[in-house]
C-alpha cells in the first residue's frame, strides 16, 4: 500500500502553523482543515525587509486567516534584532548558513508560541517553498523542539500531495500579493539580475 504524501502526527488536532506568507500557507491551511487539523497562524518574519514589504505580507496573511475564521497571531517585527542575530552571515549564499540561522530563530519562536498556547505541535510553511532547503528547515524545526520542552515539530514536506499546484490556484482565487524573493535584503540582492 502506498504511503500518503502527508502524514498527520498521532493525536494532532490543533497545530501552530508558522506562516511566511499567505500564498505559501493557503494550500496547507486548506489541507489541514479538510483533514481535521485546526491551525493557529503565527506570522513571525523579522527577516522581511523593507518594512513596507513586511506589512503587505502580514496584511495578506491576516486577511486569509480571518476569511477562514482562524486565529492569527502577529509575532512582532524586530528587524534590527534579526540583523544582529545573523551578523557575519550577510555574504552567505541562499541556502547557506544565514538561512539556517534565520530558520532556527523563527522556528524557535514558533515553538515558544506553541508552548504558550498549550499546543504540542508546530510546523512551518517554509517547508512548502521550492527555493528553500527542506533539510535545513527540518533541522531547524528539530532544534527548536529540543530547545522548547513539550513541543513537537511536525516535520512535513508541504510541497507534496498536490499542494504546490493548489497553492498556485489559491494564489489566483484569493488574488494574493505574491512576492518575488524570500524577504531579507540579502536574498533580494541575490534575486536581482546582475548588471
Amino acid at each position: 500500500m502506498k504511503q500518503p504524501a502527508i502524514i498527520i502526527p498521532e493525536g494532532c488536532k490543533e497545530v501552530l502553523l508558522h506562516a511566511c506568507c499567505a500564498p505559501c500557507s493557503s494550500a496547507i491551511v486548506e489541507w489541514m482543515l479538510a483533514n481535521g487539523v485546526r491551525p493557529t497562524i503565527f506570522y513571525y518574519n523579522p527577516n522581511i525587509f523593507p518594512r513596507e514589504e513586511y506589512e503587505i505580507r502580514k496584511n495578506e496573511s491576516k486577511r486569509h486567516a480571518e476569511s477562514l475564521g482562524l486565529t492569527w497571531i502577529d509575532g512582532d517585527y524586530n528587524h534590527e534584532q534579526w540583523r544582529q542575530d545573523v551578523c557575519g552571515l550577510e555574504g552567505e549564499p541562499e541556502r547557506g548558513k544565514r538561512c539556517e540561522q534565520c530558520f532556527v530563530l523563527r522556528l524557535t519562536m514558533a515553538a515558544q508560541k506553541a508552548k504558550e498556547l498549550g499546543l504540542q505541535y508546530f510546523t512551518t510553511t517554509l517547508a512548502s517553498s521550492r527555493w528553500k532547503s527542506l533539510e535545513q528547515i527540518n533541522q531547524a524545526g528539530h532544534l527548536a523542539e529540543q530547545a522548547i520542552e513539550g513541543t513537537t515539530f511536525w516535520d512535513q514536506n508541504w510541497r507534496k500531495g498536490g499542494l504546490q499546484e493548489r497553492r498556485n490556484q489559491l494564489l489566483k482565487e484569493f488574488n494574493f500579493y505574491n512576492q518575488q524573493y524570500c524577504g531579507c535584503e540579502f536574498s533580494q540582492r541575490s534575486a536581482q539580475p546582475q548588471k
